[in-house]
């Protein structure tokens, strides 16, 4: 399953590079400048904060949603947890500290800052990814900004211009918007409708009314 997932993925940034380079190429060409191949595209800036500009939306929309889950519940949602459960839970709960059992992660029950750090490390990996992923893209938006403004005849602009610019600011907010969105979707319409056989859905049967439940 996993690789034909993976095929898929690889199907889907195939057919976008070549989207994205004739593209590319039609401003070239409205801008009477030579086009480019699709590797010369595949190295240019415009591309590197396209890809940049949607894996940051992707990392914030998981940090987002692992955190925030721990004290947001949705009620009668299979997203959310049971509505006693919200916030970190006890360590008996969790399965920590004196409570951690023989197969748990080492780090689980040995206490103090590892276990405080290993207890919120999906979460601040997921953040530090995003972090690093949208400084890429600051830092590609701005090659890009630039080369459109050398085109123009138009002085470039420094990095920390550019983050205040109109044009960073709306290629991060155009994504965010449409990450939240989803997951808002997901969360309540999953109230109400099934997949069948699906762990993003209750089962088929299931109350509307049950929360925390996944099929």
């Amino acid at each position: 399953m996993a690789s034909a997932f993976a095929g898929m993925v690889d199907a889907v940034r195939f057919d976008a590079a070549h989207a994205g380079c004739a593209e590319f190429n039609n401003q070239l060409a409205t801008d009477g400048l030579a086009q480019v191949g699709l590797l010369g595209y595949l190295a240019s800036s415009d591309f590197a904060v396209d890809v940049t500009e949607n894996w940051q939306s992707e990392y914030l929309q998981f940090f987002l949603y692992i955190f925030a889950t721990v004290w947001l519940l949705q009620r009668d949602s299979p997203e959310s947890k049971e509505m006693h459960k919200a916030g970190t839970e006890s360590d008996e709960d969790q399965r920590v500290g004196e409570h951690a059992g023989p197969d748990s992660p080492r780090w689980a029950g040995v206490g103090g800052t590892r276990e405080a750090v290993f207890s919120r490390s999906l979460g601040l990996v997921m953040a530090a990814l995003f972090l690093l992923s949208w400084l890429a893209q600051s830092i590609a938006g701005t090659a890009a900004y630039n080369e459109q403004q050398l085109r123009q005849l138009q002085a470039p602009v420094g990095w920390l211009q550019y983050l205040a610019s109109a044009d960073f600011w709306s290629r991060s907010l155009q994504n965010w918007q449409s990450e939240l969105l989803a997951v808002a979707s997901m969360a309540i319409l999953s109230v109400y409708l099934r997949q069948r056989g699906s762990p993003e859905s209750k089962p088929v049967g299931s109350a509307h009314i049950s929360t925390g439940i996944e099929g």
